[in-house]
């Protein structure tokens, strides 16, 4: 995959109009929607998921947070938020894309790669055959509690830059990103995309300022 020139920016673990609005004025292009998960912050209701995606603008790509791993339940989940894209934060059958294209097709599938050896190199280049993106985050779904994301910690970007050069389809960066790195995260492994909840976030809730100050940092990148 070619490098990207600038990052498009999810801002993630949105919780209310309020902060979608936000994310949006300061400059993302996608927003992330927390569904039920085992562990970690952002965790809102469907019906609250439902409310925010149909309320931003249609340029605005909304992400669906999903720890759901069989067809019939993330197909279920999804039908009762109608976002634009669903994110799979946690392993799942490759055979299960080809159901969701089917029932699904103008959807775009997102596959969380939780980066944590050369096995997750592996991991992404099996999942780039399926899915529309992946997305590198620092969890670790083999915990007898899954950490299947907003963790707040970077992980190896040598093992997020090589599977950004192997596979062919769009990389958002995840893991410990906030105003003070996202320069050198985008410089160093290039992704099409970056991904934030916590770094932008006070007390759990969105921080203004720190938004600010992200999508300043962003526009740096962009100038070089």
């Amino acid at each position: 995959m070619k490098p990207a020139k600038y990052p498009h920016v999810k801002i993630c673990c949105i919780s209310s109009t309020r902060e979608a609005d936000l994310a949006v004025k300061y400059g993302a292009s996608a927003i992330g929607l927390v569904g039920k998960m085992p562990s970690g912050p952002g965790v809102i209701s469907d019906e609250l998921i439902a409310e925010i995606a149909a309320g931003v603008p249609g340029y605005i790509y909304t992400f669906l947070l999903t720890s759901e791993t069989t067809a019939e339940e993330i197909i279920s989940h999804h039908r009762k938020v109608n976002t634009s894209t669903i994110q799979i934060v946690d392993r799942i059958e490759t055979v299960v894309y080809t159901t969701l294209r089917n029932e699904l097709p103008a959807i775009k599938l997102v596959q969380v790669i939780h980066v944590l050896d050369e096995n997750s190199v592996t991991e992404a280049a099996m999942y780039a055959e399926y899915a529309d993106a992946l997305l590198l985050d620092s969890g670790n779904p083999a915990l007898a509690v899954k950490q299947l994301g907003g963790t707040g910690r970077t992980h190896n970007w040598e093992l997020s830059l090589k599977i950004r050069e192997l596979v062919d389809i769009p990389i958002y960066l995840a893991g410990g990103i906030n105003p003070a790195n996202v320069k050198d995260a985008f410089n160093f492994v290039k992704p099409y995309g970056i991904d934030l909840c916590s770094g932008v976030r006070t007390a759990g809730r969105l921080d203004e300022i720190k938004l600010k100050e992200f999508f300043e940092e962003v526009k740096k990148v962009k100038s070089t």
